[in-house]
């Protein structure tokens, strides 16, 4: 089955990119998982849009990760949430959370896939999590989660 993919699919390809695969894989896991699209002319047009968003989070080299890796180091980022009378938390942080607070923080946009943190945060302070820019460089961040 011919399909477009959305998301990295790690030894298949990265999003954008147009792939043949069984059709057991493709209605089982790839369509329902929201990895990829069903190819036709109409999601030909879709690709470009894809790849377009993809470059713009996609990181060049390794300078260009080590700059990220030095910026997000010497930043502060700080994770807003919800809290309720007695100060516990509502949910935990979601890696789409520290996302848009790295954006917002530093203007890096980054993948929420290369956020590693350790276990979910569910308490306020401050907590190390780890960002995986470049194979070879990966960045220590801590973030404060304070009440919103």
């Amino acid at each position: 089955m011919k399909l477009i993919l959305t998301q990295e699919v790690t030894g298949l390809g990265h999003a954008g990119d147009v792939v043949v695969v069984k059709d057991g894989y493709a209605r089982n896991a790839l369509i329902p998982n929201g990895r990829a699209i069903a190819w036709s002319q109409g999601g030909e047009k879709q690709i470009e849009g894809i790849k377009r968003a993809r470059t713009a989070r996609e990181i060049r080299d390794r300078d260009h990760a080590t700059e990220i890796k030095a910026s997000l180091e010497k930043s502060e980022i700080v994770v807003k949430v919800k809290v309720g009378a007695t100060g516990s938390m509502f949910g935990s942080v979601t890696d789409k959370d520290i996302v848009a607070a790295i954006k917002s923080t530093t203007g890096v946009d980054i993948d929420r896939h290369r956020i590693k943190a350790v276990g979910h945060i569910k308490k306020l302070g401050s907590h190390a999590i780890k960002v995986s820019l470049h194979s070879a460089v990966t960045a220590n961040v801590t973030i404060s989660v304070v009440a919103a």
